[in-house]
């Protein structure tokens, strides 16, 4: 069964998202798509106010496939996302 989780991640852009999502295992398939040996991920960008003067950039991935696959790979790239946050 698949399962499929969304998370968002601020102040990464999606060039650093593919990036680690290919250290991870995986490879790009499409504009929006990297995919691995048993998950695949869908990522998009906007940019989101933050106060009245800053904005970020926050991205969100679509995650799915196995649980046991995605328990292991979403804090894998969640680690990966933080640092490029600052």
């Amino acid at each position: 069964m698949t399962t499929r989780i969304e998370r968002s991640f601020r102040g990464i852009s999606e060039r650093l998202t593919v990036r680690y999502l290919e250290n991870l295992g995986g490879e790009r398939t499409d504009d929006d798509v990297v995919e691995g040996d048993d998950w695949r991920a869908t990522f998009s960008s906007r940019t989101v106010g933050i106060g009245p003067s800053l904005t970020l950039t926050e991205v969100t991935v679509v995650f799915e496939g196995e649980s046991a696959t995605l328990e292991e790979l979403i804090p894998a790239f969640a680690r990966k996302a933080m640092r490029a946050g600052g």
